[in-house]
């Protein structure tokens, strides 16, 4: 059985850990291929433990806003399974691709359905369902919204800088967007939908923020965050089984394999891991790995959870 959260001690190691990830060497390379990430500091790192009860426990930079890019997948796709439910899978699947984030080459082998939500084609889909059903006149972004409740935080904004960064770059989503379109997987108008995906990846959010926001998934279906996210126990535990199998792209074995927590990671530095009946964790730094996860992040991560011996398994 697993032992409640103790704060004295998880501050403590979050302090070490921060301390040793200050004085890394290697970090990795940020995302060049989107300008504004680029431009990024790789000498910043952030960890915060959302428990269930009480305040978030941080350390290092994790009051630093940082883009949350994929993280905000997750997000996406509770408010697209609200709309939808299950008919969501007619449209996209829940098995690990294999491939790159933004591949192409399996989407067009399998017709335009993409193999999961987190990769780029799946969340463009998710987010095709989402703009479908944003409200009229709505001037707020649906995901914004759901972060800016969930963390309790309505100062959460849209980088616009990165926003416009993605929209100038993004030709290889709006190509995997007109392929789904010319397969009839794609409803909506390819730009708007893309643009919406674009912005919802543009959310800036520190681990503090973060970690309240995705600590819902810790809860099992049950409190006051799962409310707000409108989630069940039983679609709770489906989200933390997709961000197990493809929540870091086509390391997701990897992690699940070094770590033993459903994970979700994103090109902007942040890696979201889920302690189910604990809380949620968050780690950040800029610098990735050959595929776009945090190298000092989800070091970081696996050392807090050995640490406290937090596992799934």
């Amino acid at each position: 059985m697993r032992k409640p959260l103790d704060p004295e001690r998880t501050q403590a190691t979050l302090n070490e850990i921060a301390q040793r990830m200050a004085g890394e060497v290697n970090r990795g390379e940020v995302a060049d291929y989107i300008p504004e990430l680029a431009d990024v500091s790789l000498n910043q790192f952030g960890i915060a433990v959302a428990p269930l009860e009480g305040p978030p426990l941080v350390a290092g930079n994790g009051d630093v806003p940082f883009s949350i890019q994929s993280i905000s997948k997750v997000f996406g796709l509770v408010i697209a399974l609200e709309h939808v439910g299950a008919t969501l899978w007619r449209r996209v699947g829940r098995e690990p691709s294999g491939d790159p984030f933004n591949s192409i080459v399996q989407l067009e082998f399998e017709r335009g359905k993409p193999r999961n939500p987190f990769i780029n084609p799946g969340a463009i889909v998710v987010s095709d369902i989402v703009l479908e059903h944003q409200p009229d006149g709505s001037d707020t972004h649906p995901v914004l919204d759901l972060c800016r409740r969930l963390a309790d935080a309505p100062e959460i904004p849209v980088d616009e800088d990165v926003f416009a960064s993605e929209v100038a770059t993004g030709d290889r989503n709006r190509a995997l967007g007109y392929f789904m379109l010319a397969e009839g997987n794609i409803k909506g108008d390819v730009r708007a939908v893309t643009e919406s995906y674009f912005r919802q990846c543009s959310i800036a959010m520190s681990c503090r923020q973060l970690a309240k926001a995705t600590r819902f998934l810790a809860a099992g279906g049950e409190g006051q965050d799962a409310k707000i996210a409108a989630v069940t126990s039983e679609r709770v535990r489906r989200i933390n089984a997709l961000m197990m199998t493809c929540g870091c792209y086509d390391a997701s074995g990897e992690v699940a394999f070094r770590i033993g927590l459903p994970c979700k990671s994103g090109v902007g530095g942040g890696v979201v891991a889920i302690v189910p009946g604990i809380g949620s964790i968050v780690a950040w730094s800029p610098g990735l790995d050959e595929k776009g996860n945090s190298v000092l992040a989800l070091r970081a991560i696996e050392e807090l959870a050995h640490g406290l011996d937090w596992s799934v398994f």
